[in-house]
């Protein structure tokens, strides 16, 4: 395509059906090769092959894919007229700092240089040397958007408003300079006066021993004491490990149901009515190896917002997945499979929230160098990919015409919202691209032939046991051992058909 006619279709990316009609299109043109499939059907399996013809130049995805973020961002404004995107959100907090002798920096690789983790779960691990005193700062303060990935609770992701594999995390730090008073301030600051946030619906939490933080809360910003809660460890104490800095914490929280109101009761865990949104660590101790805590030399400031969640706040969501930042990859599988998300029952709309946060995940992951496998890093990409293309086969999702694979084309739209967190997403498109469609083709067969097996399994367990269908450690470990069949698809189509999974020596680990 000519650029110009790449510009006019990037532009309306944020709307699915037109970027269904440019097709892979958004993978193929605007700077990457153009993909084709070659199949057929031996013995009953499905062998494919990917032909590609010769690269043509990604300047004009960079520059397509740019205008389409920007024409975004500025589509959401409050009362007031400011940008409640979610570009806007991310790029109002970093601002707010900078204007505070903040630097900004930019997020590290979701591959940690720290050999103990596995993956960057957090804003400030970046900075962790910093805390430990193994380095020098390099600034006194600093704000950054960091991109992360858990997937310690991936089987709350859709089920909860708020549950992710991939998020991002927007923080401003300290290295020694202000502390506390400050952090609470311009905590406070940000949140009603830059975001506009009612302060009444603002709760408070602190550890039950921080009476420094709870009298800067109550007597210098005004909260009220019982919308202060003392919290315990579990809540609102950071440790780095065993052993070295540590500190209570203090979070903030908005409530959904200020019309329950206030009696004493209220539990701040209760999803139902709030959601932590802003979390501060005064990291101001440190622990030896005896757990005896002394006085840190130089006390350190951690805090960490959950850009998805302060989107559901501002733009008034019912949950995260409905947000600008993820609701148009939602939109763009939901009409590759030909529904509505609005219309859609619970169960349906589960596995497009699915689709939509795991999508990110790949992307992301994808674009810093982990690569689909068998182990490690590269397992969880496998992992979250199989998922999506579990989940856009039971929803009918299509490939667009002359294309054997699905992914490709919802990835680009995660791509084209990527940027302003990391513009190595969009250099990455083509890599993307090519490994979603691989692993996707792979993955196709294998999901065929364990589907036929495991159905025949499932209809035997409801044999034996009606009521209670159960697979055995022996059926799962036999699908994954012979036929390569995943024990957590295993799991999720044996829990939908009401057979629990088996589990037993065909776990992973």
């Amino acid at each position: 395509r000519a650029p110009a006619s790449v510009a006019r279709a990037m532009q309306s990316l944020l709307s699915p059906s037109m970027m269904l009609r440019s097709g892979v299109a958004l993978c193929r043109s605007a700077g990457l090769r153009r993909t084709g499939v070659l199949a057929n059907r031996k013995d009953g399996v499905l062998n494919a092959r990917v032909v590609r013809p010769v690269t043509v130049t990604a300047a004009a995805a960079a520059a397509s894919t740019t205008t389409s973020v920007a024409s975004g961002e500025s589509s959401m404004r409050d009362a007031d007229g400011k940008d409640i995107s979610g570009a806007g959100i991310r790029r109002r907090f970093l601002e707010f700092y900078e204007a505070r002798d903040h630097a900004r920096l930019p997020s590290s690789s979701l591959v940690p240089e720290d050999p103990t983790v596995l993956l960057t779960i957090a804003g400030m691990l970046q900075f962790k040397p910093v805390f430990m005193g193994q380095e020098e700062r390099k600034v006194p303060t600093a704000t950054t958007t960091q991109k992360c990935v858990r997937t310690n609770d991936i089987e709350n992701v859709g089920v909860t408003a708020r549950h992710h594999t991939f998020f991002e995390m927007l923080g401003n730090f300290s290295f020694g300079d202000y502390f506390k008073k400050e952090a609470i301030a311009w905590a406070w600051e940000i949140s009603t006066k830059e975001y506009g946030l009612d302060a009444s619906r603002i709760w408070i939490s602190v550890f039950r021993e921080d009476d420094e933080a709870y009298a800067i809360w109550r007597d210098e910003i005004g909260i009220p004491e019982n919308r202060i809660k003392r919290m315990d460890e579990a809540d609102n104490f950071w440790a780095a490990g065993p052993t070295g800095p540590c500190g209570p914490c203090s979070e903030l929280y908005w409530d959904f149901h200020p019309e329950r109101g206030v009696d004493g009761s209220e539990d701040l865990d209760d999803d139902s009515r709030f959601i932590e949104f802003y979390n501060l660590v005064f990291m101001e101790s440190v622990r030896d190896t005896d757990g005896n805590m002394k006085p840190l030399k130089r006390k350190n400031i951690d805090t960490g917002m959950g850009l998805e969640r302060m989107a559901q706040i501002l733009q008034g969501k019912p949950n995260n997945y409905e947000t600008d930042l993820i609701r148009p990859i939602i939109d763009a599988a939901a009409s590759m499979a030909g529904i509505s998300y609005d219309d859609a029952d619970d169960a349906t709309k589960l596995k497009l929230k699915v689709i939509g946060d795991h999508t990110r995940a790949v992307c992301y992951l994808i674009s810093d160098g982990v690569l689909p496998s068998n182990v490690g890093r590269g397992y969880i990409v496998r992992r979250l990919l199989r998922r999506v293309v579990r989940c856009g086969r039971l929803l009918g999702v299509k490939a667009p015409d002359g294309a054997g694979a699905f992914t490709p084309a919802i990835a680009r739209v995660a791509i084209g919202l990527s940027e302003a967190c990391d513009a190595n997403v969009l250099k990455s498109s083509q890599k993307i691209c090519d490994e979603l469609e691989r692993e996707e083709l792979r993955f196709a067969t294998t999901l065929g032939r364990g589907e036929e097996i495991l159905a025949d399994m499932l209809a035997a367990a409801k044999t034996k046991d009606a009521k209670a269908p159960k697979l055995t450690g022996e059926d799962a470990f036999t699908l994954y051992d012979t036929y390569g069949f995943p024990l957590d698809i295993t799991t999720d189509v044996a829990t939908e058909a009401g057979g629990g999974g088996g589990g037993g020596k065909g776990e992973r680990r």
